[in-house]
């Protein structure tokens, strides 16, 4: 399926539609701009629907089980939107700044080509929303693993507001359809991509010279225990992330470090936390709970007696997860699906650490004393950790925070400079 002109059409009307969207794209910058009003109350009317109930049996369709967007609500109200236009543009996002001799205007880039995301429910539809809100015609790739979530979405976005019509663009097309890819991408005057190294090289290739390329790269993340302020709630939160994330996204904990330098502090935490992972996996839902833990941390196991270096970590194995105690300090992707690496990171060697991660650092989970808190996300924040937060929060959406490091509204509009 795809979604242009504000419907649904099947798949075999692809081309006809392609054909036609250099001629669209231009009729739709001729004519008058998108206000930012627009799209705001829009998103404000289908949050309160969605927060009444509206779209649950249509929800339950698309998203996989376990897996609710309760926590998107809140990012969904004028006051977030607004806050966050203003926070990343401005409190006039696109007034006029006059100068003695010119006046700076601020537009859209013009056509964004969005190759969206997979790892997260409902991304897609988020990254077209920043792009409506700074006024741009979207054109998206969607993920194999979106099952009609985005469309629908679109679709009642557009029954919403049919103003957004001709600013939406969604196709359901697989990677090797390179002839479409190519010319949607041709497109674009902003080129976005979420994505590893690989889908990130692709991206480049396929930007038009003179496109902005804007890169959403995998990041990692982690937590650092440096005490605790209450132990047994900041435990339970964090391995209720830990599984409820299955540790697929750019802000899902990898790896915990502990700040300490003795071996035996690092194996009594891990007898200590894996009571907790253990707790969370039994909630995970789904047929066969802790499956898909156990053959990820199976495989991972094989995986390292090949390359020679099981014998240097210690398993703590539990019910569908497991707890993996290795010797070195590098932050690395963990096994995934409740099978967590443990590792020794004092703080006086964090910085060097994790700066050899430098460009892929995201989150910390942050556990300590009240009292050191500030200090310790002053050190990680110099260290180029990009967002610090609580144990249990680590993947939580909050208005107003910026991605990655950057306001991405910002780089997706540009200035013209203008002499009268």
């Amino acid at each position: 399926m795809i979604f242009a002109n504000g419907k649904l059409l099947p798949d075999s009307e692809r081309k006809t539609v392609i054909q036609g969207l250099e001629q669209q794209i231009n009729a739709t910058r001729i004519g008058p701009s998108l206000h930012p009003e627009t799209v705001i109350a829009a998103v404000d009317a289908l949050g309160k629907r969605l927060a009444g109930g509206e779209f649950h049996s249509l929800l339950a369709q698309f998203l996989p089980a376990g897996v609710s967007l309760e926590e998107l609500l809140p990012l969904l109200r004028r006051e977030a939107i607004e806050a966050k236009l203003a926070a990343e543009l401005g409190p006039d996002p696109f007034g006029h700044k006059s100068f003695s001799e010119t006046t700076a205007h601020v537009l859209p880039l013009g056509a964004l080509f969005h190759i969206a995301p997979g790892n997260m429910p409902g991304l897609p539809v988020y990254t077209v929303l920043e792009g409506l809100l700074t006024g741009n015609i979207n054109l998206v790739k969607l993920p194999r693993s979106d099952k009609g979530l985005s469309l629908a979405a679109f679709r009642l976005l557009v029954e919403q507001e049919p103003r957004l019509a001709p600013y939406i663009y969604a196709f359901d097309l697989p990677s090797g359809e390179e002839v479409d890819i190519t010319f949607l991408a041709s497109l674009a005057d902003g080129l976005v991509t979420w994505g590893g190294e690989g889908a990130i090289r692709a991206a480049r290739r396929l930007a038009p010279a003179g496109a902005k390329l804007i890169e959403w790269g995998h990041r990692l993340s982690f937590a650092y225990v440096s005490g605790y302020r209450d132990k047994d709630q900041e435990l339970s939160a964090l391995a209720s992330h830990i599984v409820e994330t299955n540790q697929r996204l750019c802000s899902s904990c990898q790896v915990i470090f502990l700040d300490t330098e003795h071996r035996e502090e690092g194996e009594t935490f891990c007898q200590t936390f894996l009571p907790y992972l253990e707790k969370a996996a039994a909630r995970r839902p789904g047929l066969a709970p802790g499956a898909q833990a156990t053959l990820s941390g199976h495989t991972a196991l094989l995986e390292r007696i090949v390359e020679g270096t099981a014998e240097k970590e210690t398993l703590f194995r539990g019910k569908g997860c497991s707890l993996i105690f290795r010797p070195d300090r590098e932050l690395e992707l963990s096994p995934m699906e409740g099978n967590v690496l443990v590792k020794l990171l004092p703080q006086g060697e964090l910085l060097p650490t994790l700066r050899r991660q430098k460009g892929r650092l995201q989150t910390a989970g942050l556990l300590c004393s009240p009292e050191k808190r500030e200090a310790l996300i002053a050190l990680l924040s110099r260290a180029g950790v990009t967002r610090i937060t609580r144990a249990g929060t680590m993947s939580a959406a909050f208005p107003g925070e910026a991605h990655d490091g950057e306001y991405p509204l910002r780089r997706y509009v540009r200035i013209v400079d203008a002499e009268f």
